[in-house]
């Protein structure tokens, strides 16, 4: 059995339609009503204020009085009644004596006849209206006296037909009801043109669908883990749900507010101020790595900017540690093909017979690369910081330059606390050292001096080389992400390693600083507080140049 579908609730427009069409009826009848009662109350009084003028008129007219005291007084009245009854549009001008016999009437017929109608307050000197049935029909009329000498010696009655008051009426009437109805027709055109645009906006939907979207996007916009962020035309933050909130480290209420007063790093500010798209632009906070994707929302002009955020900054630690461990890897290659070679010359030397000097060549290479390893060891103790010493030692070697430990560095294994992990250490000191290898590449005697130790309750990572040094001017441009000294074609990216290693050890609390190297270059230091000292401070260094030399050759 097919179960009937309940028919589906009217569009919200539709609603609004329905609703502001019998609003619109309504004023307009309640309108149509007032003005009809109002219209019929002013013709009332236009009739007895112009049957009273007329009626007074005559009255008080010196021809009237003249023909009254003559011995035919209808003779003169009747065509001068008629006259009056003409040009003032009235329907009846009836002259009459004190007694009540007419001396004029619209039928010549019934002169002479009684008057139909109350004229005692006349006779005492009162004018008034009334409506009253005559021999003409129902009329509205007025009766006034006609004074000679202070004696009343007639009566004046001027009247109006009820049916030729309500013909006026008519035509008004029939005028209100024409511009009634142009009012409710342009109400309805209006209503509709309105309402239409309303719909197209609403897609259609009810209340019910409008008031369950609206509790749906609110549930999702906080479920969300991803940072979602909408800013209207002029660039102001019109939505953010709690992920953009954390991810952009802002608070309160920011809704209504120009992005540019947000207090976002200026690359970030300026990425979400452009007009254009931006596609998975990787930009730094003060403690994240955000990949940032802005999208803008156009109907014919601009409406605004849909933004969305992503936190890699786990990740781009990850990334940074595979980075380490792939050049070690690579490293590895070298030394294994370096191996081989050196495998070939103590099998040359067997064959020719010169045993013995194929046995110390091999122990002197065993030896030196044992010395050298237990001398990094023995000076950082951590293993993942000294695998990457080594792996970039060989990275180093390989590009021409000599990586040295200096002899003052020592970080024990269990030096670290867990709120300080080896991986944020790797993403610090191996962005160092690949900027110092790119700085000293090249150079006369190119070197890169590593010194890693704790004093006190602070942990101090130093890297300095032999480069060009950096500009005192540029000291604080170098932490920005996109300045570099590598052309735009360079591999691995512009300008985001040193702003990683500022932001990483900004989220330990501690401070980044460059100076000028002692022989030259640039210098860079890292200081991070230790919640724990693991071992007493030795002495600074003497000097960066002294310490374990590391080459491709000795791992």
């Amino acid at each position: 059995m097919r179960v009937p579908r309940l028919p589906r609730p009217r569009s919200l427009a539709g609603q609004l339609f329905a609703m502001q069409a019998v609003l619109i009826a309504v004023l307009v009848a309640g309108y149509a009503l007032f003005s009809y009662a109002s219209d019929r109350g002013q013709a009332q009084d236009a009739a007895d204020r112009q049957v009273m003028a007329v009626a007074r008129s005559v009255a008080d007219a010196p021809s009237v009085r003249a023909a009254i005291r003559t011995l035919d007084p209808s003779r003169s009245l009747q065509p001068y009644a008629t006259q009056v009854q003409r040009h003032t549009g009235v329907d009846f001008v009836t002259i009459m004596n004190p007694g009540g016999i007419r001396w004029t009437h619209p039928n010549p017929a019934l002169i002479g006849e009684r008057f139909l109608g109350n004229t005692a307050r006349a006779l005492k000197g009162e004018s008034f209206t009334e409506t009253y049935t005559g021999t003409l029909g129902p009329s509205v009329r007025a009766v006034t006296p006609i004074r000679d000498d202070g004696r009343i010696v007639g009566l004046v009655s001027a009247g109006i037909k009820v049916r030729t008051v309500s013909a006026r009426l008519q035509q008004q009437v029939t005028t209100l009801v024409g511009v009634a109805g142009g009012a409710l027709a342009l109400g309805g055109v209006g209503t509709y043109v309105i309402n239409a645009r309303l719909r197209r906006h609403t897609h259609g939907m009810n209340a019910t669908e409008l008031s369950r979207m609206h509790d749906y996007h609110q549930a999702a916009l906080h479920a969300v883990r991803e940072g979602l962020l909408m800013l209207d035309g002029q660039f102001r933050v019109a939505l953010i749900n709690d992920g953009g909130r954390e991810l952009l480290g802002v608070s309160g209420e920011v809704v209504g507010r120009s992005v540019a007063e947000l207090g976002l790093p200026a690359p970030l500010t300026g990425a979400l101020l452009s007009s254009g798209p931006r596609v998975d632009e990787v930009h730094l906070t003060a403690k994240r790595v955000l990949v940032v994707n802005t999208s803008p929302v156009s109907g014919g002009e601009r409406r605004g900017t849909v933004v969305t955020l992503r936190d890699v900054t786990e990740l781009q630690s990850l990334m940074g540690e595979l980075n380490s461990e792939r050049g070690f890897t690579q490293a590895l290659r070298s030394q294994a093909h370096e191996a081989a070679n050196r495998l070939h010359t103590v099998v040359s030397l067997i064959e020719l017979g010169r045993a013995r000097e194929a046995v110390d060549f091999a122990t002197a290479e065993l030896e030196l690369a044992q010395a050298l390893t237990d001398q990094v060891i023995a000076a950082v103790n951590e293993p993942v910081l000294a695998a990457l010493l080594l792996g970039k030692a060989a990275q180093a070697n390989e590009r021409g330059v000599e990586l040295v430990v200096s002899q003052d560095s020592r970080i024990d294994d269990g030096l670290l606390p867990p709120s300080l992990p080896a991986r944020d250490l790797v993403t610090i000191l191996g962005n160092l050292i690949d900027n110092a290898v790119d700085a000293a590449q090249g150079s006369m005697g190119a070197r890169v001096t590593v010194t890693a130790y704790s004093r006190g309750a602070e942990l101090i990572l130093r890297v300095s080389d032999t480069g060009a040094g950096v500009d005192p001017a540029h000291a604080e441009a170098v932490f920005e992400r996109g300045w570099s000294t590598k052309p735009a074609s360079a591999p691995g990216g512009r300008g985001l390693g040193l702003a990683l290693v500022r932001q990483t050890v900004r989220r330990h609390e501690g401070t980044l600083t460059v100076s000028e190297a002692a022989g030259g270059g640039a210098e860079f230091e890292a200081r991070m507080p230790l919640p724990t000292v693991g071992a007493a401070a030795p002495a600074e260094p003497m000097s960066p140049g002294a310490g374990a030399t590391l080459s491709g050759g000795d791992v």
